[in-house]
């Protein structure tokens, strides 16, 4: 009787009427991770640039250049003056073999009124670099550091009205010769074009 009584000891006992049913274990509470902290959000706008290569392009030209700056992992150069020289002593110092592209900004109320962009890349050093050189409607040409500037130097003088001193050739590469004004400065009237030229040389009045 006395191990019979054990067991029934032993064995859960059904509840009690209107009394809820026990868990048979006891669930523990487990904490939620805590939350992964927020990414850090990337710096906007062009940042202070102080590396070797602008050390050694101040220590060489001094106040010919302006603000050096890092703008989406892209070097940025002011160059105030002294262009050309500035320019051989990137490709032949620091192998900056390839005129990527040029090509101008207009900003019209200020003084002097252009941006000329170079961008330049380093085979030798895979390496980008962008010269912003400031200049009114005069600008040295590169054509004899970097060939390729000859068409680009052309198309840029044809857009902008920009002459390019030391140019071979300088003359409008997408318009006709004879065409008034250059369409990509800010106050250039797109809408009436060169109605001169277009009844001349068409016979029809501007489309505009």
């Amino acid at each position: 009787m006395a191990d019979e009584q054990k067991k029934d000891e032993a064995q859960p006992q059904p509840p009690a009427a209107g009394e809820a049913p026990k868990p048979a274990v006891e669930e523990k509470k487990v904490a939620p991770p805590p939350k992964p902290a927020a990414p850090a959000k990337p710096s906007v706008g062009p940042e202070p640039l102080d590396n070797e290569l602008v050390r050694r392009l101040r220590a060489r030209f001094g106040t010919a250049l302006g603000d050096a700056t890092l703008d989406r992992k892209q070097a940025i150069v002011v160059v105030r003056e002294r262009l050309l020289e500035v320019c051989e002593y990137l490709k032949t110092e620091e192998k900056f073999d390839f005129l990527a592209d040029l090509t101008a900004v207009d900003w019209f109320d200020r003084q002097p009124r252009f941006d000329v962009i170079l961008n330049l890349y380093s085979f030798p050093h895979n390496q980008r670099l962008r010269l912003k050189a400031t200049v009114g409607d005069t600008c040295a040409s590169v054509t004899g550091v970097w060939p390729a500037a000859n068409w680009l130097e052309r198309e840029c003088y044809d857009m902008f009205g920009i002459r390019f001193e030391g140019h071979p050739n300088l003359k409008r590469i997408l318009l006709p010769d004879e065409w008034k004004g250059y369409p990509l400065r800010k106050d250039y009237d797109i809408l009436k074009q060169d109605t001169d030229w277009i009844r001349e040389n068409i016979g029809i009045e501007s489309g505009q």
